[in-house]
Parts: structure tokens; C-alpha cells; sequence
């Protein structure tokens, strides 16, 4: 477990990335829905921080974007930041963002060898998906005083969206391994190895 959190430069500048990754994805104009909890494009940026850096990784890139949030950039989807986008409706889901990418990452990238686009699905949709609803639901519910159940029914109408965000974070996931298998660090480079190995007996 130590080895998993220990991050390198390398790392680190991934981190970076996914972070500012998240903060682009926030130039998208967010979609108002009843309820007030928009639909944004940022929770791509979530499942694919998960799917791409891994458990511990893809959840340190969150909590960077989170602190930045938090001390007032603003970074979120419509142009706004602080203390208080931690206290309201919404501020569960973005909470949730952090165990969702650390689930997506860790069901993603279990196994060994190349990466598996079922694998990479699953942990989209049980990490970026579920997880976040089960943090963010009961939050928002707590919030607008409606009851849990109803709340819960309500936001069925993000789950179309969320279906498409896990199918396009998979989709460039399984993309980025075979294309730049680096950026996957070392899940990506055992990649390599492995391709190398099938070429080899190939011949």
C-alpha cells in the first residue's frame, strides 16, 4: 500500500495534468436541471483521472482541483469557486468526486497485463457513477429537505449523461493505452512489455 502512494516526479506532473484537465472541462457551460445540481462535464474528467492514473493518483489529481476550488478559483463548471461550492446541493457530488476516482482506478487498473475495456467500464460506472450518487444523493437530500427516496428518483435524469461520460471515458482510456502507454506510468509501461513479449513469440 505504501508503494501505491508513493508518487514520483512523473507522478506528480500527471497529477498536474489530470488536475488541470478537470478545470478545462470546466469551460463547458453546465446544464441546469431542476433540483440544483447541473450536469457538467467535469465528472469525464473525473472518471478518466481514475481510469488513466489509477487509485491513488487519479484521486490526488481530484483533491489538487478541490484545494484550488476551495481557495477561491474558479475552477467549477460556470465560472465559480470558494468555500461555499462546498455547502450547498451540489456539494456532495463534488465530494464524492474524490472516492469515485480512487474506485474507478482501482477497479481499472486491478489485474495484471494490459488493461481490459470491461475492466476500465466497470470502474467508470461503479466509481465515477455510483459512488459519487451514493455520496452526493443523500447530501443534496439533506439540503433541500426532500426525502432521500425522492431525491434519488430525481436524479435518474443524470443518469443518461453519466452512462455517455463512462462510455467516452473508456473509449479514450482504451485509446491512450495503445497509443501513448507512458502516460499510464507503470500499468503502461508492463504494456509495453507485454506487446513486446506477444510480438516476440509471434515470431
Amino acid at each position: 500500500m505504501t508503494t501505491a502512494r508513493r508518487f514520483d516526479t512523473r507522478d506528480i506532473a500527471r497529477i498536474a495534468v489530470f488536475a488541470a484537465i478537470l478545470a478545462a472541462l470546466g469551460l463547458v457551460a453546465p446544464i441546469p436541471l431542476p433540483g440544483l445540481v447541473p450536469i457538467t462535464a467535469q465528472t469525464l474528467g473525473v472518471m478518466l483521472a481514475g481510469t488513466v492514473l489509477g487509485a491513488w493518483r487519479g484521486a490526488a489529481a481530484v483533491v489538487v482541483f478541490e484545494v484550488l476550488v476551495l481557495i477561491g478559483l474558479p475552477l467549477l463548471s460556470g465560472g465559480y469557486g470558494g468555500a461555499g461550492s462546498f455547502a450547498d446541493p451540489a456539494s456532495g457530488y463534488l465530494l464524492g468526486w474524490i472516492p469515485g476516482a480512487f474506485v474507478t482506478g482501482a477497479i481499472a487498473h486491478a489485474g495484471r497485463g494490459r488493461m481490459r475495456w470491461w475492466r476500465v467500464a466497470l470502474g467508470a460506472l461503479v466509481g465515477g457513477v455510483l459512488v459519487v450518487y451514493a455520496i452526493g444523493i443523500p447530501v443534496q437530500a439533506a439540503y433541500t429537505g426532500l426525502p432521500l427516496g425522492g431525491t434519488a428518483l430525481s436524479s435518474l435524469i443524470f443518469l443518461p449523461g453519466d452512462l455517455v461520460k463512462a462510455a467516452v471515458a473508456t473509449l479514450l482510456t482504451m485509446v491512450l493505452v495503445r497509443a501513448y502507454p507512458p502516460v499510464f506510468g507503470a500499468r503502461g509501461t508492463r504494456a509495453i512489455v507485454a506487446d513486446a513479449d506477444a510480438a516476440s513469440d509471434d515470431r
